[in-house]
Parts: C-alpha cells; sequence; structure tokens
C-alpha cells in the first residue's frame, strides 16, 4: 500500500538553495513577531507602571482628603518594642517607664479637673441651711463644725469702657493774651476713637485667634458698638504701619544671628496691581534670633521668585535653614551661606509613600518605606534625648550617635533607590533624600542647629489657620500690615508675652517715642511682664 502524500511536501521545491531561501523567509518573519511582540510587551510595561503612579496618587489623595492628617506610620504601633524607632513611640515608653517607676506615688499622672490658677480673683458664696433645718431631732440647736468649698470658673464678658481724655485750659485774666491747651499725647491713629486697647483687641482677635472682622463686628454690634468693618480694617493697615519702626530693628537683630530658618505660603489678594484677583502672591516668614530673644517676622510679596529671598536675607552670613525650594540656591550662593535641610519633608514623603502603597506590594514599597521612617526615627529619638544640652554638648552627641544612622541611612539609599521606579511615591522620596543630602547632614555640625525647619512652619501655622477664616486680603497696604501684626504678635508669644498686653503697652508707647533708643526699649526682650500689667 503507498503511503499518502502530504500536499505541503508536494509544494516544496526540490532545489536547496530554494529550499535555504524559503526557511530563512519564515525565519525572519519569525524574527520580527517576536521583535514585535517584545515592543507590545514594554510598552505594556510602561502603562503597568503609570497605573500603578495613578492608582498610588489616588490612594495618597484619598488619605489626605478622608483620612487622618497624622503623619505617623501605618506600622508604628509595631515599632514601639523599639525606643529609637520614632519620637512617638520613644515618648510612650518614657511614659510608661514613668509610671512604672512611680506606681502608687504622688508623681504618678492622675486623670481628673485640673485646679484653677491661685492668681485669679475669688468671690466667696456662703450658703447657709434654713433656720428650720438647724435644729436636731432630738431639740438641740445644731453647731457649726466646718464647711465644704467648691469652686467654679465664672467668666464676665469683656468690660468697655469709654476714655475721656480731658485736656485743661489756661489764660491770663490780666492781660488776655491767648489761652494755653495741655497737650494730649501722641495717640496710635491720629483724630481716632480708637485707644490702643482696643487696637490691641481687634489685632489680636484676628491675627491670633483667627476671627475675620466682619464677625468682630457682628461682636460689637451685640454690645450696642456700632463699628463698621471697614472701618475696623483701615484701623488695622494703620496699625501694621505704625510697628514698621519696631520690626526694623527686629530685622536687624534676626540678620545678626547666625542661624536663620525661613519657610513661605501662599496669600490672595484682590486688589493687586498687575495681576488677577485669583492670582497667587506669598506671605514669607523668618525665624532666628539668640535663644532667648526669639524673633518671628512675616514678609508680605507678589511672588516666590528668588529675588524676595535676597531681599530678605541680605547682608546675612551663616546657616539658612528651609525646605527644597530652589529660590534660596542664589542667595546663599552670593553671601557664603550653609544651607541645611529639612529631615520632616524627608519623613513626611516616606509615611506618604508607606500610607498609599497598595495591598500587593506591601512587602516592597512598604516595608522599604518602613525602614526609611524607621531609621530617621532613630535621628529623632537622638534629639529628644539631647534637647537639653548645651550647644557643645549636643554637637558631641550627635557625632558619637547621629553621625553612625547617618551612614546607615546612606546605605540603605544607595542598596535601594537603584532597584525603584522613579516616578512612584518611594521613588520620589528616594530622590528628594539624595537630592538634599548634602544639606540634611549639615545639622550635625553645631549644636546650635535643628534637625528640622519646624520652628519656621510653626511660626507660620498661625497665619495658615486664619487664612482659612478671613481667605483673602484687600489690598497690598492690607497685607503687608497683616504681615507686621503677624510679626509682633508671634514675636512677643515666642519671648512670654501675652500679645494683647504687649500690644496694647506698644501702640500705647510707640507713637511717643521719638529716637531709637526709646523704640529699643519696645522691644520683647526689653519689656517688663509687670509693666504690662500696670500698663493703663
Amino acid at each position: 500500500m503507498s503511503a499518502v502524500k502530504n500536499p505541503i511536501l508536494q509544494s516544496l521545491p526540490d532545489d536547496v538553495e530554494a529550499l535555504k531561501k524559503i526557511i530563512a523567509a519564515q525565519y525572519l518573519a519569525l524574527t520580527e513577531k517576536d521583535s514585535t511582540l517584545t515592543k507590545k510587551d514594554q510598552i505594556i510595561a510602561v502603562k503597568e507602571q503609570r497605573i500603578a503612579t495613578l492608582e498610588e496618587f489616588v490612594r495618597l489623595q484619598k488619605l489626605k482628603r478622608f483620612g487622618a492628617s497624622s503623619e505617623k506610620s501605618p506600622a508604628q504601633q509595631e515599632m514601639f518594642n523599639e525606643a529609637e524607632l520614632s519620637v512617638e513611640a520613644e515618648q510612650i515608653l518614657v511614659e510608661r517607664e514613668v509610671l512604672q517607676t512611680n506606681k502608687g506615688a504622688s508623681a504618678q499622672i492622675k486623670p481628673g479637673r485640673k485646679p484653677l490658677p491661685a492668681e485669679l480673683p475669688r468671690l466667696r458664696i456662703e450658703h447657709e441651711l434654713p433656720e428650720s433645718d438647724k435644729r436636731c431631732a432630738c431639740g438641740c440647736q445644731l453647731s457649726e463644725i466646718g464647711s465644704d468649698m467648691s469652686e467654679q470658673l465664672d467668666i464676665i464678658p469683656a468690660q468697655i469702657r469709654v476714655l475721656q481724655h480731658v485736656r485743661k485750659k489756661y489764660a491770663c485774666k490780666h492781660c488776655e493774651d491767648g489761652v494755653k491747651t495741655a497737650p494730649l499725647p501722641a495717640q496710635p491713629i491720629a483724630k481716632s476713637n480708637a485707644s490702643p486697647g482696643l487696637l490691641a483687641h481687634v489685632a489680636v482677635s484676628k491675627y491670633q485667634d483667627a476671627l475675620p472682622l466682619h464677625r468682630q463686628e457682628t461682636m460689637l454690634n451685640r454690645t450696642g458698638i456700632k463699628i463698621p468693618r471697614n472701618t475696623l480694617a483701615s484701623w488695622m493697615m494703620k496699625a501694621g504701619a505704625l510697628l514698621q519702626p519696631l520690626l526694623n530693628l527686629l530685622g536687624d537683630e534676626l540678620l545678626a544671628y547666625p542661624i536663620v530658618h525661613c519657610d513661605e505660603t501662599g496669600v490672595q489678594v484682590l486688589k493687586e496691581p498687575g495681576k488677577h484677583a485669583t492670582s497667587q502672591s506669598y506671605m514669607w516668614v523668618r525665624v532666628g534670633g539668640p535663644p532667648a530673644q526669639p524673633i518671628r517676622l512675616f514678609h508680605y510679596a507678589d511672588s516666590r521668585r528668588g529675588e524676595v529671598a535676597s531681599d530678605l536675607l541680605e547682608g546675612f552670613n551663616g546657616y539658612l535653614q528651609t525646605d527644597d525650594y530652589a529660590g534660596y540656591n542664589t542667595v546663599a550662593a552670593e553671601n557664603r551661606i550653609t544651607q541645611l535641610g529639612c529631615w520632616a519633608h524627608v519623613r513626611r514623603k516616606f509615611i506618604e509613600a508607606q500610607k498609599a502603597t497598595s495591598s500587593k506590594d506591601k512587602k516592597t514599597k512598604a516595608g522599604n518605606a518602613e525602614q526609611a521612617v524607621s531609621l530617621i526615627g532613630k535621628l529623632y529619638a537622638i534629639e529628644k534625648d539631647i534637647k537639653d544640652l548645651e550647644p557643645e554638648q549636643k554637637q558631641q552627641a550627635r557625632q558619637r550617635q547621629s553621625k553612625p544612622v547617618l551612614k546607615e541611612i546612606r546605605e540603605f539609599l544607595d542598596k535601594v533607590r537603584p532597584a525603584t521606579l522613579p516616578k512612584g511615591l518611594l521613588g520620589k522620596a528616594l530622590a528628594y533624600l539624595d537630592k538634599n543630602w548634602n544639606k540634611l547632614t549639615v545639622y550635625i555640625e553645631d549644636g546650635r542647629l535643628t534637625i528640622d525647619n519646624n520652628p519656621a512652619e510653626n511660626a507660620i501655622r498661625p497665619f495658615v489657620i486664619g487664612r482659612k477664616n478671613w481667605l483673602f486680603s484687600a489690598t497690598v497696604p492690607g497685607a503687608k500690615s497683616s504681615a507686621n501684626l503677624y510679626s509682633v504678635i508671634e514675636t512677643a508669644k515666642a519671648n512670654g508675652l501675652e500679645p494683647y498686653a504687649y500690644l496694647r503697652y506698644v501702640f500705647k508707647e510707640l507713637p511717643r517715642a521719638t529716637t531709637v533708643e526709646e523704640i529699643e526699649t519696645l522691644l520683647p526682650w526689653n519689656v517688663n511682664t509687670d509693666t504690662l500689667l500696670l500698663n493703663d
């Protein structure tokens, strides 16, 4: 029986060269197909990376909008077994240790109502039994054997009064040559019925307590006082301008000290020449001065350009601590300023990467982010332990303890970064750490330096909180006056002064100061707190 002939074999030529050409053509076709598949695989891989990055971004935005705003790491509870891993963990362990050590002792923290301040005035209210209850069932008269006393905190609404300035007049009855009138002391706002106390109250209510002027107008109306908000706004603009000589001295003092922190945040000004009402302007803050004479200065600018930083730091030489904003680089290079980075910003980026990691990437991405947070936590734990030491002792402790941790972080960075996608949150956190590495390690050189830029961020926080209530400034002069008032209030607070009492004193005395020496007596560290209490 003859074999069945294969039609494919029959179609092939018998010539060897022709067969080689067919095989070569098929091989080429297969190669091109494989190449096309490889390209498609590469495209798919890129798109998958892009999708993963976008999903990570969406998770982070959801956490920012709906989640807790705390920067605590998700795995922080597991970190409590090692005190050095984070500041929060260290704090909890210390508190537990204190409680265990003092167990049963009077030093143990007890929950409950705190005693009312002893310096507050007391009004004694005695409660007697009715006469009918003062007789015993046996018929005898009851005798007083003591009393029980409890205290309630009572608040009387703000006292409002009118200051009558009576200027005595004198004249000669014989020659009747003119009349002499007692002069009125210089006032904060000439020909105004606003006293220093009222100006201080309005300023502190807005710039410290975040009460917009329209709410203050309503509150004054409830007491029968009719003051339009445009009048209040005018007062604040003039009060802010009045403070400029004092702020000039504070600026000189700030730049004379070799350490300055800077930060900036957005502010909207509706009526700004050459700009739309919705455009962004900026409030800058500088923090500095010796530890015993801290200074907080705000400055309004229409932009975030580096020229603004150059103007604010003109003549300064020393250490400048900021975030990663490049606007400070030029002034730092021109003035031989040493720049410091902020470990709080670094830690924040790794915590965001840790929180936004999907469940399938927990072992890799989250593990690396968690390790970074833990290592940074070691640095903060060291700072907590040495916070009360003198600068020289701090510097020695950092060289001994923090320097090895920094080496460990550098080794971690060099190991993890090459294997991490650069566009993801973890990749960006690692890139930020690598880019700012030199700035981040400067703080161990001098015990007066800090590990992060929190002094500036804490100083600018009241402005950010207030902005949520009043939203914008109407004019440029108003924004500048706001900067001046924020500066004086925050500097007073930093020096342990009650802002209302200090502002009231300054508004009263500054208009009468005619020399630099007299203005210097109004600097926060030159003012006696007893003087503020007696000021009337």
